[in-house]
């Protein structure tokens, strides 16, 4: 088996304490690869597998709303360089030349926006409604466009963009638009209540709401949680197996590949997963990441990869150059998200696939260079 090296590198960071279990998930070339290890949470010594469902935290970013609005621009009712509040006037409170930020800057992270609300939604908001509105009534920390600052109010805006141009809730609009197309049955926002026993927990005490109780099924990250498990920047669940389906399909987009049988990857889905460079020296694509530095896609996966990490212990790379995805799912939160071990699992376990299926392949700055 060529992954048996790679499955034998997440075997030992799980049994160094990483994480209760991680679900290893390889598409090479439509050969595929799901190697599971360790326990679903410290308390439940069942094993996971290819259908255990992990809360993908901040992968919701790219799966879900990067997708949703790359549709949404696909379809002519979104323009990517447009003025949010062309779409939201609302997003015109608060401080800061809001009026200036485009839907790129969005998708960029570069708004000016902070990473998350303060207070936190929960503190003041009685509803969801409310919630939304009060993160779209942010203050601008710094001007559009000057600095890559990572904000949750980011993501919480486009989905209130989405919501309002579909008159839909993001949930059902993932469900109808992608899930149902592409035969995704366990990549859901939220996982019913009989799907409990499938799901691996994260911590205990997360949010004030759960004290004494590790949460399972219901969304690790606080705001999203106040947003009814339903929001732009967290809230989607997915076993292993559908999150390469997924993956296999935006390989397919990145290359240009037509699609048999579901709804087809967006005709622009390349330009999304370039690096942009602005502002200068980030990373960032449209919604997605590609490596830099010391990256979650290891070392050796190509400069033209594109992919995105979760706090819960998630991660997707693709790599289109040698049509590789990688997915890697635990909950390294459960029971807390002090999980020091945790470190560069996902870049370790990725160079280790890389190696292990391409053993010539240089690493990806002496590639550069070449």
């Amino acid at each position: 088996m060529r992954l048996a090296p790679a499955a034998r590198v997440l075997d030992s960071a799980i049994a160094a304490g990483a994480a209760p279990g991680a679900v290893l998930a390889v598409s090479v070339r439509g050969e595929r690869f799901v190697h599971a290890v360790g326990q679903l949470a410290v308390d439940d010594q069942r094993p996971p597998d290819g259908r255990t469902l992990y809360d993908m935290a901040s992968l919701t970013k790219v799966v879900a709303l990067t997708t949703l609005a790359m549709m949404a621009v696909d379809e002519g009712r979104l323009e990517i360089d447009s003025p949010v509040v062309r779409y939201l006037p609302d997003f015109a409170a608060g401080k800061g030349a809001k009026s200036q930020v485009t839907v790129r800057d969005l998708l960029l992270h570069d708004a000016g926006l902070p990473p998350d609300p303060v207070p936190p939604l929960w503190k003041g908001s009685p509803d969801r409604s409310d919630a939304i509105k009060r993160a779209l009534a942010a203050n601008l920390d710094t001007i559009p466009g000057a600095r890559f600052v990572y904000s949750d109010i980011s993501a919480i805006t486009l989905a209130a963009m989405l919501e309002k141009l579909y008159h839909t809730r993001l949930d059902h609009l993932f469900a109808d638009r992608v899930a149902k197309p592409l035969g995704l049955t366990r990549m859901r926002f939220l996982p019913p209540k009989g799907w409990r026993d499938e799901i691996a927990p994260t911590e205990v005490e997360a949010v004030p709401f759960h004290q004494d109780m590790a949460l399972r099924g219901e969304v690790h990250d606080e705001n999203a949680w106040w947003l009814g498990g339903v929001s732009g920047h967290a809230g989607l669940f997915s076993d292993a197996e559908d999150a390469l389906r997924f993956s296999e399909w935006a390989l397919a987009g990145a290359l240009g590949r037509k699609v048999g049988g579901t709804v087809q990857p967006p005709a622009e889905f390349l330009t999304w997963t370039l690096k942009q460079d602005h502002p200068l020296g980030s990373s960032r694509a449209l919604g997605w990441d590609t490596p830099s530095g010391i990256s979650s896609a290891g070392t050796i996966m190509s400069s033209r990869s594109f992919g995105h990490t979760g706090f819960t212990g998630t991660s997707i790379w693709i790599d289109p150059e040698r049509e590789i995805v990688i997915v890697l799912l635990t909950n390294r939160v459960n029971p807390t998200r002090n999980t020091p071990k945790f470190g560069p699992i996902r870049s370790v376990v990725a160079d280790a696939v890389m190696r292990s299926l391409f053993p010539d392949a240089l690493p990806r700055d002496a590639a550069a260079r070449r």
